[in-house]
């Protein structure tokens, strides 16, 4: 006879060697349990929440979005990544309204500078760009970065923004505290994270809202 009756809990479930054994990526029935490669799965504590439970869930899915993102642009072209970052900046709000923002970007390969962006409406500040499609297994080091920062001096730049797909080490990351003109470093993780929040190569499948008691509804 069955041990449980049809209203199956999650606690019932981690009853089951299998299901323990899919969870906890170990075999329980071992007792030198070896490790089994698994990627990121739900938890399935039952004391949380539901809204608990969609949090973790919404946290999860932006996860896998994020990787997915950052696969795909580093399969396209370096014109594909620049078009990408000038697309970014204008959802972010630079350079301007959507009509005139095509017309404040100039384009351009010179002395390690890959475009320029106006950071308002009325073109007051200029915002300087360099975009590097990197593979994750390679990060930017420290002259990398101070060879963009050479660059900015020889516009008399006050701005500039470091876009990768790879990631900074520690030496440049600390190397942007110290100067002037203000640098922003922005890696894959940043980059495809900023993606999913302007709606740049996303887009919207569904949509919930939370809701919960007016309070002062009820005790008008």
């Amino acid at each position: 006879m069955n041990k449980h009756n049809s209203d199956i809990k999650i606690k019932d479930l981690k009853t089951i060697d299998e299901f323990k054994e899919f969870n906890e990526g170990t075999n329980s029935t071992n007792d030198n349990p070896k490790k089994v490669e698994k990627t990121e799965i739900i938890s399935t504590d039952d004391t949380q929440t539901p809204l608990e439970k969609l949090e973790e869930t919404f946290e999860f899915i932006q996860n896998e979005l994020a990787s997915e993102l950052l696969d795909k642009i580093r399969i396209n072209s370096w014109q594909f990544f620049e078009d990408l970052v000038i697309d970014l900046m204008i959802n972010m709000g630079y350079g301007g309204s959507k009509s005139k923002a095509g017309k404040s970007i100039q384009r351009t390969n010179d002395e390690g500078i890959d475009g320029i962006i106006n950071e308002d409406k009325l073109g007051l500040d200029l915002i300087y760009l360099q975009a590097k499609l990197w593979q994750k297994e390679t990060t930017i080091s420290r002259p990398e970065v101070q060879k963009f920062v050479g660059a900015l001096h020889g516009k008399r730049a006050k701005k500039g923004v470091f876009i990768t797909t790879s990631s900074f080490t520690k030496g440049a990351i600390e190397y942007v505290k110290t100067i002037d003109p203000k640098v922003i470093l922005i890696d894959g993780e940043t980059l495809t994270n900023l993606m999913i929040e302007h709606n740049v190569g996303t887009t919207v499948i569904a949509s919930y809202q939370i809701k919960k008691i007016d309070l002062d509804y009820f005790e008008k």
